[in-house]
């Protein structure tokens, strides 16, 4: 299979020609056409991946990146640094295929933190082999951080993601939480297969400690298995979950947070309400709040998770050009964004690159 069977697409935007800026006022921020402000950085550190979720990875993994391509922790840390300093950003996380999968991430981590002048450093990470690496990661500045578990069920799990790995994972959740890496977030990608254990997945979580939020599935598996009919949704969620908990008051905490937080009736956690998220990506688009800016591991701008237009800042990192520089093409390519997903729309085409190819 060629790169872009498996979700690495070929297109790069000709370094030499910076994304049209018409009409952009001159402002710092990263904002676009339809008013939205990006302060959320997303940067993926890695393809590489110890599991091979079905929504996710094709089961062979994805192709390995050279690695004089990926960006190295230096330049990691340097694009933080401008997207904190220059551009607005205030949070700042490192997604995959799995950043523990990087041997210098303390090193991706520190670098980082000394330049996000208080900006949050958070991590996105399946949890295996967390338990080993725990503490350099918060003495190097770690803050916050979310573990995708999808199903306490063993069988489950080894479906799902091809690995029989889920005692690690819980081994990584205790590590987290000894370390005081609290709110600790699950994230649970919405699956027809384990619906039915949604309930015992969310009864663990408040057994546990832990804040569960429930993603919709999106078109973004590498085996281009997603079908819009057989989705599980939001609303078939709240009915399973009703059977066994009454949820109420539905929130966000905040206004471009995509998840909606139901309060579970009966239950506390740290003292207060407990709550259980749901991130409706397909049938409750919050796009129109999308406050992200995605950078893949290839040094790529991403504006959008379903667009494949690409902006190459690794270039500009590897030559002499100063980060004002960089900031300009970074703010021009996120003033091209796209209105959102277009998922409901009949023209509506998936994207090149897979979740893992672009980062979580």
């Amino acid at each position: 299979m060629t790169q872009l069977d498996l979700g690495i697409p070929g297109i790069r935007r000709d370094p030499a020609r910076m994304p049209s800026t018409v009409g952009r006022p001159d402002t710092a921020g990263l904002i676009d056409r339809f008013g939205r402000t990006a302060r959320d950085l997303r940067i993926s550190i890695t393809e590489k991946c110890s599991l091979r979720c079905t929504y996710c990875m094709p089961e062979q993994g994805l192709p390995a990146i050279p690695r004089e391509n990926l960006l190295t922790a230096t330049e990691i840390a340097r694009l933080v640094g401008i997207g904190v300093r220059d551009l607005g950003v205030h949070d700042v996380r490192f997604t995959g295929g799995e950043p523990l999968m990087r041997a210098d991430l303390a090193e991706i981590v520190g670098l980082s933190s000394a330049v996000a002048d208080g900006a949050s450093i958070s991590m996105t990470t399946n949890g295996i082999g967390l338990d080993h690496r725990i503490h350099e990661l918060v003495a190097a500045g770690l803050t916050r951080i979310n573990i995708s578990l999808d199903t306490v069920d063993r069988d489950h799990f080894a479906r799902l993601t091809r690995r029989d790995r889920l005692p690690a994972v819980f081994a990584g959740i205790e590590a987290a939480k000894d370390a005081g890496l609290t709110p600790l977030k699950i994230n649970a990608v919405l699956m027809r297969d384990t619906l039915a254990g949604a309930a015992d997945l969310l009864e663990w979580s408040l057994a546990n400690g832990v804040r569960l939020r429930f993603i919709e599935q999106m078109p973004l598996d590498a085996d281009e298995a997603w079908a819009r009919d057989n989705m599980v949704d939001a609303a078939e969620l709240l009915d399973v979950l009703g059977a066994r908990f009454t949820l109420s008051q539905p929130h966000r905490e905040d206004p471009s947070s995509p998840a909606e937080e139901w309060i579970i009736d009966g239950y506390q956690q740290q003292g207060v309400p407990a709550t259980v998220g749901i991130i409706a990506s397909v049938t409750r688009s919050f796009c129109e709040a999308c406050d992200r800016t995605r950078i893949t591991a290839e040094g790529t701008v991403r504006s959008c998770l379903f667009g494949d237009d690409e902006t190459d800042l690794r270039a500009l990192l590897r030559s002499d050009v100063d980060d004002e520089t960089i900031a300009t093409w970074w703010r021009a390519a996120m003033w091209g964004k796209q209105a959102g997903h277009g998922m409901e729309r009949a023209d509506f085409v998936r994207p090149v690159r897979s979740m893992g190819a672009i980062g979580g």
